[in-house]
């Protein structure tokens, strides 16, 4: 059996300030978010929609999607925990220092991910350097929800975790508001909640993919609970288990109700199709029971990877230690594999080629990690030894 010191020696170990738990859960959603990015470029024939079709939709391909819900929930809450853990190392334990030197460095970064989404990210998707749609999807809804909490880190912390709590368990009340495209109003309320279409000025439209509003109200709770990371692991595991668990109890009660924010679930033709329903939430934008699930599993999962296996722990963390070069390249990588094998093999469904179910999308995930994964554990000494400030944004 490998002992620990040999794996501090096999695997590149986290920089000695971060919390390798943290970067742990982010390198495990990230490997999720792969897996739904290959059903994307391979099996886009069998495209979901947002809830899904219960009964039309195999349970294989439900649960593979329900599990790469985590992701971007789990990754905007600890992109808001990150954010204070970079605060307090600039500003010490005074909170309006860490707030000051937080709010500059969400600004600035939250810029350069809007900046990215618009470029290097939406060609990574079509290739195309003139697409007549432009996708605003989750680089955007970070980088948004960063300029955001840049200016709500200056409300007192108490504050900040009930506007981010009144975010998360309330925007559903706004459900009933719409504006219809090419009235005043609309593309704002189609970027904050209402998915939608946005014209451009040059003829193309713009895909508000991920709606923003409640993605802000994550990112400042990320940020809240910032404290509990300081001190004794003990303490703050026992917070992540308190509040993973009263989120899932809160999601039963709100379920329950069968109604706020989420199509009521119901009896399905077997008890399978039944457990589907009653899971099946709405992502965009995320209702508040898709938040209670996902933000109540990753909290358990960091509490759980407090104390997993150190070889885990380390090898996931390679992947969370340099999350958006990982993000770019796996995006490349899989478009490229599309058009390899469509040009190797000639297209199955329609003009791509598709793999042939639901398993296979798990192990081309698992295969095409492999490279990407050498490639982060190179990327991510160069990031942290390189004096170039653009560097830490990656």
């Amino acid at each position: 059996m490998l002992s620990t010191n040999a794996v501090s020696t096999a695997l590149p170990a986290p920089a000695a300030s971060r919390i390798a738990a943290i970067d742990a859960l982010r390198g495990l959603v990230m490997l999720l978010m792969m897996v739904d990015h290959v059903r994307e470029f391979f099996f886009i024939h069998a495209q979901v929609s947002d809830p899904m079709d219960v009964e039309a939709t195999a349970p294989s391909l439900f649960f593979t999607r329900l599990a790469a819900h985590l992701c971007a929930p789990v990754f905007v809450a600890l992109t808001g925990l990150a954010a204070w853990l970079y605060g307090r190392k600039a500003g010490g334990n005074d909170p309006r220092a860490i707030a000051h030197a937080a709010s500059g460095f969400l600004f600035k970064r939250g810029l350069f991910l809007v900046f990215l989404e618009l470029t290097f990210v939406s060609f990574a998707w079509t290739f195309d350097l003139t697409p007549r749609t432009y996708y605003l999807q989750v680089i955007w809804a970070i980088g948004l929800s960063m300029i955001a909490l840049s200016a709500l880190v200056h409300l007192p912390r108490a504050a900040l975790v009930a506007v981010g709590l009144v975010i998360v368990l309330g925007h559903n009340l706004l459900d009933p508001i719409s504006i219809a495209q090419g009235q005043p109003g609309h593309a704002l309320w189609a970027i904050l909640h209402d998915r939608g279409f946005i014209d451009l000025p040059w003829g193309a439209q713009a895909r508000t993919s991920y709606p923003l509003l409640p993605w802000i109200g994550v990112v400042a709770l990320g940020f809240g609970i910032g404290p509990w990371f300081v001190g004794a692991w003990r303490d703050r595991r026992n917070r992540l288990l308190l509040t993973g668990f009263g989120a899932l109890a809160l999601l039963v009660i709100l379920r329950s109700l069968n109604g706020y924010g989420e199509t009521p679930w119901v009896a399905g033709s077997s008890p399978i199709r039944t457990v589907m329903s009653w899971l099946n939430f709405t992502k965009y934008p995320p209702s508040a029971d898709f938040l209670l699930l996902t933000l109540g599993l990753g909290a358990l999962l960091l509490a759980g990877l407090e104390k997993a296996p150190a070889r885990l722990v380390s090898w996931l963390a390679v992947l969370g230690g340099a999350p958006l070069f990982f993000y770019l390249i796996h995006l490349y990588a899989l478009h490229l594999l599309q058009l390899a094998a469509v040009a190797a093999m000639g297209p199955n469904q329609g003009e791509v080629w598709s793999l042939p179910g639901v398993a296979s999308i798990w192990l081309t995930a698992a295969l095409v990690a492999v490279p990407c994964w050498q490639a982060c554990r190179w990327f991510g000494p160069v990031k942290r030894a390189s004096r170039q400030p653009w560097m830490k944004y990656l």
